[in-house]
């Protein structure tokens, strides 16, 4: 959440920090502003909403200067104003600076400062650390910035993503990194800062990604950054390579990040696969789990935690490693398993699963868990984030940038890894049929074209269905089995981006609650394969018909029964039950999509959403 992009170098910062907040604004877009140092002084700018309000409020001023921070916000401590905009400045006016995360301390913090006679004057916890840590200079002068940091920060608990600049030492950036992401772009006499790779990759592929409690001192005139531990001596720098095309990171096209993002899902899928399957004989090899196998071998259970689609993703997850692997796992909200003290036994496995990589809960229960003795993996797609740095191990699922908010690609790529998974354990602990290994594979191979197809041949008609379905106020999605969990995903990706409140349920929890809501108004999108449980379903389809429900069916292609029991019917290709929740949550991305756009919201930034939840 949040988005930070800083420069130093021989260029005009001012246009190149504009654009790169542009890059960033899925992270945020409650506020946005820009400070550039030039001559003896800071020219900040800030704007409450979008980024554009930004570059129309400085469009015709003379802000040049080489050096920079920009930053668009996700508000949390204070409204989204032009008070609590960043960058905020000390109260010396020697330190301007930019933040992501959450100062937990801030109240102490700002006690402290008040006696010393020192008012803010926003409601931001980033104020205080602007105040603070000039604070902390005045009273050491003669210190180096790397000493001053490092006293600075010994005082501040929370979660923090720093760039700021320093008035008496022109052209200087530092940087600080505690729990929230910052790398750095190298190039020839200048750097580019960000708190994500997308503002960094127009520049330069070449990347340092900070550590956790690192620090960095950036200069146009050094070769390499200077950086340190907040708490140790100099850290040597590994210099990391983005193999990201811009390309990708535009709409190309596309009329919104979310629709080209639900198309590039074919690639997605054929990305995360390739390479990972043998055909002589059929098997799946994972080489970033090999060197702990034996250990995953060993546990007796498996706990997934996530948040938001990638918790569905993991419920998913659940049911292909019970049924294949026959091991029994747990599924978790990251937030919750986090903080209630939950029974971690020896020899267990805790898988983390994020696109980011960077989710704050998943990443801080991943951390407990591991601190209990257990072994820790990643199911993640951005490549040295926090979570594959901190784990012992994982997959990479190389779904290539989601710039949408409302995630979709990464939560069908996700669940092709988990897939990868549960094929592979299965085979090594003998739990699978050969037969059944074997298909699986064969079709798994097949995904992507029949992902292509039925989005070719959906979008059209689901475009038609959203007109009617635009004017609901409330929305049911039901499933069972493997598409339960795709039931909760098309609710989630409804409410996110059309406001529309919708709820995903099992389809037999129905009559114990949910069907008092049902009416004549009330659309119920069912998810009804021909699969072992299909007479069930059609059961619950006939009490939602009962009660006068709206009745929209994700049906199996061939099934002509269907079409008497619904007021629509959705065909998706008949594939084997664990590899349908991949086909049946298309067309309820393309519902939510498609309704979004005719409610005239904003669909790749939806409101009071950010792309990366990287504070609690």
């Amino acid at each position: 959440m949040c988005g930070i992009v800083a420069y130093t170098g021989f260029r005009n910062a001012t246009p190149l920090l504009v654009e790169g907040l542009r890059r960033l604004e899925y992270r945020g877009y409650d506020s946005a502003g820009i400070a550039v140092f030039s001559g003896e002084r800071f020219q900040i700018y800030k704007q409450a909403g979008k980024v554009s309000a930004l570059a129309q409020a400085i469009r015709g001023e003379d802000i040049s200067g080489t050096v920079g921070i920009a930053h668009t916000r996700w508000a949390t401590h204070g409204a989204p104003t032009h008070a609590n905009a960043h960058p905020h400045l000390s109260y010396d006016e020697n330190v301007v600076l930019v933040h992501n995360g959450i100062i937990e301390n801030h109240g102490f913090l700002r006690a402290r400062l008040e006696k010393e006679g020192i008012h803010p004057v926003s409601e931001t916890d980033t104020e205080i650390l602007s105040h603070w840590i000039a604070w902390v200079r005045r009273q050491f002068p003669t210190l180096t910035w790397t000493e001053v940091i490092r006293r600075a920060f010994a005082d501040v608990e929370g979660t923090f993503g720093v760039a700021m600049m320093v008035r008496e030492a022109p052209n200087l950036l530092i940087l600080v990194r505690r729990f929230s992401p910052l790398l750095i772009g190298l190039g020839q006499g200048e750097f580019i800062a960000a708190s994500d790779a997308t503002a960094v990759i127009p520049h330069t592929r070449e990347v340092i990604h900070l550590a956790e409690d690192q620090a960095a001192i950036l200069h146009p005139d050094m070769d390499e950054p200077q950086i340190f531990g907040l708490r140790e001596q100099a850290c040597a720098p590994r210099r990391e390579y983005i193999d990201w095309d811009v390309a990708a990171i535009e709409r190309g096209g596309y009329p919104h990040f979310m629709l080209k993002e639900i198309f590039e899902q074919p690639q997605a899928i054929r990305d995360c696969i390739r390479g990972r399957i043998r055909q002589e004989p059929l098997e799946v090899r994972l080489g970033g789990i090999s060197g702990v196998m034996d250990r995953i071998l060993g546990a007796s259970r498996l706990t997934l935690v996530g948040c938001g689609t990638s918790w569905h993703a993991a419920l998913v997850g659940k049911y292909l490693i019970e049924q294949l692997v026959q091991v029994p796992v747990n599924v978790e909200y990251a937030s919750e398993f986090r903080y209630r003290d939950p029974v971690i036994l020896h020899g267990d496995v805790v898988m983390g699963i994020s696109q980011s990589g960077e989710t704050a809960d998943t990443l801080a229960a991943l951390r407990m868990a591991k601190s209990r003795g257990a072994l820790i993996l990643g199911v993640t797609n951005v490549v040295g984030s926090s979570i594959p740095r901190e784990t012992h191990a994982g997959i990479y699922i190389h779904a290539g940038p989601e710039i949408g908010v409302a995630s979709t690609k990464a939560f069908t790529a996700q669940l092709s890894a988990l897939t990868l998974f549960a094929l592979h354990l299965g085979a090594v602990r003998y739990t699978i049929d050969r037969n059944l290994h074997d298909l699986l594979i064969e079709r798994l191979l097949t995904l992507p074209d029949l992902v292509a197809q039925t989005l070719d041949r959906l979008n059209e008609p689901i475009k038609k269905l959203a007109e009617s379905f635009a004017s609901a106020t409330n929305a049911l999605y039901l499933g069972r089995g493997y598409n339960f969990p795709v039931a909760l995903e098309g609710a989630l990706k409804l409410k996110e981006i059309s406001y529309i409140h919708a709820e995903g349920y099992p389809a037999a929890e129905m009559k114990h609650g949910p069907i008092a809501l049902i009416d004549k108004n009330m659309p119920v999108v069912v998810i009804a394969l021909r699969d072992s449980l299909y007479e069930k379903v059609l059961s619950n389809i006939q009490e939602v018909r009962a009660r006068g429900g709206r009745v929209i069916a994700i049906a199996t292609e061939g099934d002509e029964n269907i079409q008497q029991y619904a007021e629509s019917v959705f065909y998706i290709p008949d594939v084997p039950e664990p590899l349908s929740p991949i086909l049946t949550v298309l067309p309820l991305q393309l519902l939510a999509y498609h309704t979004a756009v005719l409610r005239g919201c904003d669909v790749d930034q939806p409101r009071n959403l950010a792309k990366s939840v990287t504070v609690e």
